[in-house]
C-alpha cells in the first residue's frame, strides 16, 4: 500500500466561486488530501474513468466533457466536449470492453449511450430512452428521475435506478449498436425514491439506497438466464435518527476489500458504516455517527479503508474521519478542505501498478 501512489478528482457545481474538476493528492497513511490544480468544468456533478484509465469523463453542461489523464502525475488535461442529446446527466459508467459511456439523465429522465473509441476517446450518441412517468412535469414523485445507471458486475445488463418512479429497469445491450432492450423492471416502494445501486465484491448481491424512504435494500443477484433476477433479502433504515423525517439517503460506497458498505444521509447529517456478511450479502450495522457537516452528498474511504471522507455540500467542504471499526468510532482528522458545493469524487491509482478505477 505505502508504493502505491493515489490522486482524488472531486467534482463541483459553478455556480459558486468553484470552476469544476479538483485535483488533489492524497497521502493515505495520514488519511488527508492536498489541492493540486483545478480544471474548469460547468457544473461538475458526476465523474468516471474510461475502461483503461487513459480518460476522466465528467458531466458538463454541454453534455459530457472528456480529459486526458496523465497517469503518472494524475493531471487533467481538457479534450473535447460531446454533446447527449437532451438535458445535463447526472451519472456516469462505462461497460466493461470500453465501447460504452452510461449517461443517466436525472431532469429529463432520458439513459443515454455514447459510443467510446478503442483509446478511450468518446464518439457519438448510439440510442437515448426517455423513462415514462404520470402526472404533470412539476411532480417530483412519478415523473422520471434517473439518477444511475449500472452495468452489473458480469457485464450482461445495464440497471438504470429512476427515483421518480421508484423502478430500476433492467436493460440489454446490444455488444454491436449500443442499442437498448428493456428485459425488466425491479420495483420499488412507491415514494420510496430509490438513488444508487452498488454491487458485492463477488458480484452475487446488490444495494440500493432509497433517498425518501431512507431505507437501503439488499438484493440476490442471479444473472445466469437470459433475465437476470434480483431478490430483495434485506431492507435497513439508514438514518442516524429514526425520528427525523427531513432525511434524504445519499451517497453509498462499498469498500475496496468488500467487506463494508457506506451510506450517508442529509437531514440528520449523519453516516452509517456496515459489514457485509461475505456468505449471505446481508448487512450488520457498525455505527451510525454525524458527519458535523450538512448533506454529505457523497462519500469515500481511502484505499486502506481507514479514512472516510465526505463530501459537504451545503456546508461547501470535504472532512476527514479516522474508523475504528472494533470501536465503532468516527474520529475527525485533520482541517476541513474548504469547497464550493462538491458533488463527487473518484479516486484513482497512478501507473505502476493496477490501473485506475472505472466506476464512481
Amino acid at each position: 500500500m505505502g508504493k502505491d501512489r493515489y490522486v482524488a478528482y472531486v467534482g463541483t457545481y459553478t455556480h459558486g466561486s468553484s470552476v469544476g474538476v479538483h485535483v488533489y493528492d492524497m497521502d493515505v497513511e495520514a488519511g488527508y488530501m492536498t489541492e493540486r490544480a483545478v480544471v474548469p468544468v460547468n457544473n461538475a456533478s458526476h465523474l468516471t474513468t474510461s475502461t483503461n484509465g487513459k480518460y476522466l469523463y465528467s458531466i458538463a453542461d454541454e453534455g459530457v466533457e472528456v480529459l486526458k489523464i496523465n497517469q503518472k502525475t494524475g493531471d487533467l488535461t481538457a479534450i473535447n466536449k460531446v454533446g447527449i442529446d437532451g438535458m445535463r446527466g447526472c451519472f456516469l459508467s462505462t461497460d466493461q470492453q470500453g465501447k460504452f459511456l452510461f449517461v443517466a439523465g436525472y431532469h429529463d429522465g432520458k439513459i443515454t449511450v455514447v459510443h467510446t473509441h478503442r483509446d478511450g476517446r468518446l464518439g457519438s450518441v448510439l440510442d437515448g430512452i426517455f423513462h415514462k412517468g404520470l402526472f404533470s412535469v412539476a411532480e417530483r414523485n412519478f415523473r422520471p428521475h434517473i439518477s444511475c445507471a449500472m452495468p452489473t458486475p458480469d457485464g450482461k445488463f445495464l440497471c438504470v435506478v429512476d427515483c421518480g418512479i421508484d423502478h430500476i429497469n433492467i436493460y440489454k445491450v446490444n455488444p454491436t449498436s449500443g442499442k437498448l432492450t428493456l428485459l425488466d423492471i425491479v420495483r420499488c416502494d412507491l415514494e420510496s425514491g430509490p438513488r444508487l445501486i452498488r454491487f458485492s465484491k463477488d458480484g452475487r448481491f446488490a444495494y440500493v439506497n432509497c433517498e425518501l424512504s431512507n431505507e437501503l435494500l439488499v438484493y440476490s443477484y442471479d444473472g445466469s438466464e437470459k433475465v437476470p433476477r434480483f431478490e430483495l433479502i434485506q431492507k435497513v433504515d439508514t438514518r442516524m435518527d429514526v425520528q427525523e423525517i427531513g432525511c434524504a439517503s445519499s451517497g453509498l460506497r462499498i469498500s475496496p476489500s468488500g467487506k463494508y458498505l457506506y451510506c450517508s444521509t442529509a437531514g440528520d447529517n449523519s453516516v452509517a458504516i456496515y459489514e457485509i456478511n461475505q456468505e449471505t450479502g446481508m448487512v450488520s450495522e457498525i455505527l451510525k455517527l454525524p458527519i458535523s457537516g450538512k448533506y454529505p452528498k457523497d462519500i469515500e474511504v481511502f484505499p486502506d479503508e481507514k479514512t472516510l471522507i465526505t463530501l459537504n455540500h451545503e456546508s461547501n467542504e470535504i472532512r476527514f474521519f479516522t474508523i475504528d471499526y472494533e470501536k465503532r468510532t468516527l474520529i475527525m482528522k485533520g482541517r476541513p478542505i474548504s469547497i464550493d458545493t462538491p458533488n463527487c469524487i473518484l479516486i484513482y491509482k497512478l501507473s505502476g501498478a493496477e490501473e485506475g478505477k472505472t466506476q464512481a
